[in-house]
């Protein structure tokens, strides 16, 4: 499958995400001759355990993550970071928990917005909130070059693709930018053929820096 990298949006210090500067960044893609190409949904729920026996609690990994993508609508994915591990399994596994009790979600965010097309790249660009809210915690941007799916091949093109792509939008002046950091696939056990635990990888990356964003904004305001 297409090789995508996902990046987020590292607000400058003292600003925080808001609608207005996602406008800005669709009006970007947009002026770059991106074609709507309608909305898309990625969900990603934490997930802690539940340890009724505290003496059996170190049996079980201390957290880890649940992804489910629009290219996968049958796939549930799952990411234990602190021992590198993703996982594939069918959709139905989320129902098979709740059964069995042993892990419950403790938040879940929502990553959504509209898909464009441009030429042999599809760009995503979308916010973050949690579930059953519309606070937007913020902002993520995909980015999948079409024609090649190996990691190593695709990078140099995808880095010239966001300098244009930084350039243009560095003609907003908006407080932030957006970064991406590629995790170590290979420490995930995975090869230089992109599939979608890739993605996965990527978004548990995403959710930490997120994390780390909204703590540090945090931090200044106090």
């Amino acid at each position: 499958m297409p090789v995508k990298w996902v990046l987020h949006w590292h607000p400058s210090a003292g600003f925080s995400v808001n609608t207005q500067i996602m406008n800005e960044i669709s009006q970007c893609v947009e002026s770059l001759n991106g074609v709507k190409d309608g909305r898309w949904r990625s969900v990603l729920t934490f997930y802690k355990p539940i340890t009724r026996d505290q003496s059996t609690a170190a049996e079980f990994p201390r957290d880890f993550l649940g992804l489910s993508i629009p290219e996968q609508p049958s796939k549930y994915y799952f990411i234990i970071r602190g021992q590198r591990i993703v996982l594939e399994a069918d959709l139905t596994i989320q129902s098979i928990m709740e059964t069995l009790q042993s892990y419950k979600s403790r938040v879940s965010l929502n990553f959504e917005g509209i898909q464009y097309q441009l030429g042999d790249f599809q760009v995503r660009v979308g916010k973050v909130a949690p579930s059953h809210s519309e606070t937007m915690r913020g902002i993520v941007m995909e980015v999948e070059y079409l024609p090649i799916s190996s990691v190593d091949k695709s990078r140099q093109i995808l880095d010239d693709f966001v300098d244009i792509w930084k350039e243009t939008l560095s003609k907003k002046s908006l407080p932030g930018q957006f970064l991406h950091i590629e995790p170590n696939f290979g420490e995930y056990g995975l090869s230089d053929q992109y599939t979608s635990q890739h993605t996965a990888v990527q978004y548990a990356t995403v959710m930490a820096q997120l994390i780390a964003t909204v703590q540090s904004t945090q931090g200044v305001r106090n």
